[in-house]
């Protein structure tokens, strides 16, 4: 009996130290488990904010406009480059430079057609002409359509890009035909009535024509659409009634 006495207390002692360290060990299995679980909900955080960022990053330079097609595929990516770099506007001027060019030089106009000369010639020509005098964007658009073969696409390119540029700017366009002139006071008459038809902000950029043809009254062109308040359309319509 004292042989056993004596033993049970090293043999206590020992499972209550081995016992004291498992709980030392569990504590710290959970406290570490707990930071791990913090951390992750940290970089979750993280990544979400991370991500709801790029997203609203993306959407304040995505084009106003959905278009679609070959030419608002470059304008689009254009854009996009652009406004990253704080250049819409300069680059809008450097294309209608490069359209100008297109549309009067006919040197210029037959490089750009010409399907004889390299891709590779046309890419090193274009960074001779352009490198140093036009902003990166615009450069590096014109280098791509050297590359792809399509540099006689750059008018329509151009024409898109000033598209969104207008839509950017909250620009509508809308053109008056009328059989004479009009005046000052008429134009801004006209000018104001159609404001009153758009949006708050809306900025309506006005052309006028003169065809006598019409006799009278106006035709009005907003976009695709067309409205005519002409004289002769008039005579037609009654002449149509009377037969």
């Amino acid at each position: 009996m004292q042989l056993l006495y004596s033993l049970y207390t090293p043999i206590s002692n020992f499972f209550l130290t081995r016992l004291d360290l498992f709980h030392t060990t569990l504590r710290y299995f959970f406290y570490s488990l707990e930071i791990m679980l913090s951390n992750a909900s940290i970089l979750r955080k993280a990544a979400t904010t991370a991500i709801r960022r790029s997203m609203a990053t993306e959407a304040a330079h995505k084009p106003p406009l959905d278009l679609y097609g070959l030419n608002a595929r470059y304008a689009n990516a254009t854009y996009v480059a652009a406004s990253k770099s704080n250049t819409l506007e300069q680059v809008e001027s450097e294309l209608l430079a490069i359209k100008n060019s297109a549309t009067t030089s006919k040197a210029f106009a037959s490089f750009l057609e010409n399907p004889l000369i390299s891709r590779d010639d046309k890419t090193k020509s274009v960074e001779d002409m352009l490198k140093g005098k036009t902003s990166s964007v615009t450069l590096n658009l014109m280098t791509v359509l050297a590359g792809n073969a399509r540099l006689n696409a750059i008018v329509g390119i151009a024409d898109t890009y000033v598209q969104l540029m207008k839509a950017k700017r909250g620009e509508v366009e809308a053109t008056i035909i009328s059989a004479e002139p009009l005046n000052k006071t008429q134009t801004a008459a006209v000018q104001d009535a159609m404001k009153s038809q758009f949006p708050a902000g809306a900025k309506v950029v006005l052309e006028t024509k003169v065809d006598p043809s019409i006799l009278g009254g106006l035709q009005i062109q907003i976009g695709d659409k067309f409205l005519d308040l002409s004289v002769g359309s008039r005579i037609e319509e009654v002449g149509r009634t009377a037969v």
